[in-house]
């Protein structure tokens, strides 16, 4: 199979990176970040986390700092909608999105997958394609205890270095989640392990995303 790549080492990619919690951003494509600073993709690039406060919000400052070390521009823009009500703040929700797309305009989207059990991850997504209309958006999976990880349709390959990289990232900035039976390396990197074999990853890694719309020239 053909590779199609977005961006190429020196070219600029603007990125606008959407979770709506601490963590899930670099859960869900972490590896792809790094990856593309690591192969000289000049990244500009806005994250946006949209539950972020107390600890969680110095948890969500910090780990973003260290995905985006070595990215040609950052910005990192923290919310305090509260966690998992998102359905029930869906106007402040939308209002804040709308702002949202008057500050930043990228190439590429990340964010939650439409089908995700979250309730919180669904709003998310539903507004991120209720507002950008016509961009290229890349859906991320969350692994955790729902079971609701479905057939993806864009896979970005990751060395098992830069995986090994991103699970410790995760375990060094979110002390608060550590807890959870499923947020561990075995999980991250089980998943992208699996990935790794549907798209025949040349190191056996990747994430995978849903890609609702994609023009290829």
């Amino acid at each position: 199979m053909k590779p199609v790549a977005l961006a190429e080492p020196g070219q600029r990619l603007s990125l606008l990176c959407i979770g709506a919690h601490s963590d899930d951003i670099e859960i869900g494509a972490g590896a792809t970040i790094l990856g593309w600073i690591e192969r000289g993709v000049r990244l500009d690039v806005h994250w946006v986390v949209l539950s972020a406060a107390g600890p969680r919000a110095e948890e969500a400052r910090s780990s973003a700092q260290a995905f985006l070390a070595g990215a040609a521009r950052s910005t990192i823009e923290l919310a305090e909608f509260r966690d998992g009500y998102f359905p029930y703040q869906g106007a402040a929700i939308k209002n804040w999105f709308e702002e949202l797309k008057s500050r930043t305009s990228p190439d590429v989207i990340l964010c939650h997958a439409r089908g995700d059990a979250h309730q919180d991850h669904r709003e998310v997504s539903a507004l991120t394609w209720n507002s950008f209309r016509d961009h290229t958006i890349l859906e991320y999976e969350i692994p955790k205890w729902d079971g609701d990880l479905s057939q993806p349709n864009l896979f970005i390959p990751a060395s098992r270095a830069l995986m090994e990289r991103k699970a410790k990232l995760l375990h060094d900035h979110f002390g608060t989640q550590r807890a959870k039976d499923w947020f561990d390396a075995q999980t991250f990197m089980g998943l992208a392990r699996l990935r790794g074999a549907e798209c025949r990853a040349p190191d056996g890694f990747a994430e995978a995303f849903h890609a609702r719309k994609i023009v290829v020239q």
